[in-house]
């Protein structure tokens, strides 16, 4: 988990610095999370995260605008103190002459935003759990088909990004080829997207390296998207037995999550686009409780108990 710097944060929100030390790349951010420091303002500090952005709002705003000026400075010189990487005032309220005093005294930057409080807080603890989640890399191709994310992996040269190509042609999104950058967002959420130095590209043997959103247009390429289905491509290997009935479920593990997998094997003739879509909707359809090898059994021995 690598931090985050707080010169990335202000971009990414459009923060309007009101003071800075020269010190925003330096600042880094390592919690996913925001205090609203309202209470510490008050002179309670037990469990204080001094780690963690600070963000003043209406309320707090207000409670400070009650104090007289030597008071207020006591209550913000005691959370500037602690540490805290920056302070955030939201909805363009102005920066009291005493904040701009400790923030100067404490090289604590001050940056503002025109977002209300809470459209704010949501907002940054979203990105920080993104930015901060735990990752990795992995060689395969991401595409969107029919809303799901697909990771497709199979070794070198085992037909990955000709399979992505043509799923794209067929309408469907390319998030990321070759290499894949993996992020655990949640307890059951992956996250997908591609390096920035080869997003939207991918590479056909034979032909060289292709820009899709050049080639096919903004609606054939996406960002990033969920992992949520793992297509494993391999050779066909003729002393193998492949699943022919579906009823057995593969998992693929990815950063201590088990994705629902499928094998598929490779060889001349098939039409392994195709195939990508029909197990999207498969997959689609299982997710909703309708299971086709299930149904066909019930058929068969009758419905299980």
């Amino acid at each position: 988990m690598a931090p985050v710097s707080l010169q990335s944060i202000v971009k990414e929100f459009e923060l309007e610095v009101i003071a800075e030390y020269g010190n925003l790349e330096e600042i880094r951010i390592s919690v996913a999370d925001v205090t609203r420091p309202g209470l510490q303002l008050a002179g309670y500090f037990d469990h204080f995260g001094p780690d963690r952005i600070q963000v003043l709002g209406n309320m707090e705003t207000a409670f400070l605008d009650r104090m007289e000026s030597k008071e207020r400075h006591e209550r913000i010189d005691a959370l500037f103190s602690r540490g805290i990487p920056c302070l955030v005032l939201t909805r363009n309220h102005e920066a009291h002459p005493e904040l701009l005093e400790c923030s100067k005294k404490y090289s604590t930057p001050v940056l503002r935003t025109s977002l209300p409080t809470s459209d704010f807080t949501s907002a940054i603890v979203k990105y920080l759990n993104v930015e901060l989640a735990p990752r990795m890399s992995m060689h395969g191709v991401l595409i969107e088909v029919y809303g799901e994310g697909i990771l497709i992996l199979g070794e070198s040269g085992v037909g990955k990004s000709e399979t992505a190509l043509e799923v794209v042609k067929r309408g469907h999104r390319l998030i990321a080829d070759d290499l894949v950058e993996v992020r655990r967002v949640s307890d059951t959420t992956l996250l997908g997207r591609a390096p920035e130095i080869i997003r939207h590209l991918i590479e056909i043997r034979g032909i060289g390296i292709l820009d899709v959103k050049e080639l096919y247009g903004v609606s054939s390429v996406k960002m990033q998207e969920n992992i949520n289905f793992v297509i494993n491509l391999e050779l066909w290997d003729e002393k193998k037995t492949y699943e022919r009935l579906g009823i057995n479920e593969e998992t693929t593990s990815i950063l201590g999550i088990d994705v629902p997998s499928i094998t598929i094997p490779v060889r001349p003739g098939r039409n392994l686009a195709i195939i990508v879509e029909v197990a999207a909707i498969n997959f689609r359809q299982k997710s909703m409780g309708y299971n086709a090898a299930k149904a066909l059994t019930d058929r068969v021995f009758g419905p299980s108990t």
